[in-house]
């Protein structure tokens, strides 16, 4: 967690943070969310929520910390569920969860570190696909460098009725794996897509792990898409029952999944 601190705030000294990167805009209505319906709350039954996108059609990305409970158990695939562009209690798309496959070398509990953040992803298949004309799962794209802008669809708590877009954000840098970001988020934010838009296609290079605030400013954190995801589609490829990694300690998390981190 020093490290992480500490990388952040030479971050900060180095590229100068505009006061305002992107305000956050609710996706209220159907022309509002265009393009964004793949992006959808994850319920999980007894804990709260997190963000997942779909990145095939039985497939969503979210964050590994999110299928874990508060004491370090595994969540069971029957307690999530998941509400593609889910909008004022309506969603494109329902569906349940038949298996949830965290990265193999992911530890829930060991600290919000940066080999935590790097590894910080899990998969999660549907029990059946999502095939609409409204919804079509995001392709993945190389992990942004320092100087990018992104972007970020989210829930979070507050606004967990309908998601959230903002459309520009800075990337700080990245370092061992972890992207360092001034997209805004809040609990329940976890596992949301982080976007970069190349001709007018909406790429996925980053998910959202923790958050913090330095000396005022807020400081997203998320995981690189490029080594880490590659292992963990292999590790689900391998078409085993849900594979969780042993928790190793309980951590403190919040009640819908998100982590603060304090400097």
């Amino acid at each position: 967690m020093r490290l992480i601190a500490l990388f952040i705030a030479l971050m900060l000294g180095a590229t100068s943070v505009a006061a305002q990167d992107g305000r956050l805009v609710t996706l209220s209505t159907s022309n509002d969310g265009r393009g964004w319906e793949a992006v959808g709350r994850l319920d999980i039954a007894g804990k709260g929520f997190c963000t997942a996108a779909l990145i095939r059609d039985d497939l969503i990305l979210t964050a590994a910390h999110c299928v874990y409970d508060r004491d370090g158990r595994p969540i069971e695939a029957g307690r999530f569920s998941f509400g593609a562009g889910l909008r004022e209690g309506r969603a494109e798309a329902y569906r349940n969860v038949r298996r949830v496959v965290a990265h193999p070398n992911y530890r829930f509990g060991v600290g919000t570190t940066g080999e935590e953040v790097a590894r910080d992803l899990a998969l999660l298949e549907l029990d059946q696909p999502i095939r609409t004309t409204r919804i079509f799962p995001y392709p993945i794209a190389a992990t942004p460098r320092a100087g990018d802008q992104v972007g970020v669809v989210s829930y979070a708590r507050g606004r967990e009725g309908a998601p959230s877009l903002q459309e520009i954000c800075d990337v700080l840098g990245r370092q061992n794996g972890v992207v360092v970001m001034t997209c805004d988020v809040n609990f329940g934010a976890s596992g949301s897509p982080v976007f970069r838009v190349r001709n007018g296609v909406a790429e996925i290079v980053s998910v959202v792990s923790a958050m913090t605030n330095l000396d005022g400013t807020a400081v997203s954190l998320g995981a690189s898409l490029d080594q880490p995801l590659s292992e963990l589609l292999a590790y689900y490829d391998m078409g085993a029952q849900s594979i969780l990694p042993r928790a190793i300690m309980p951590g403190q998390r919040g009640d819908t999944g998100a982590k603060f981190i304090r400097p």
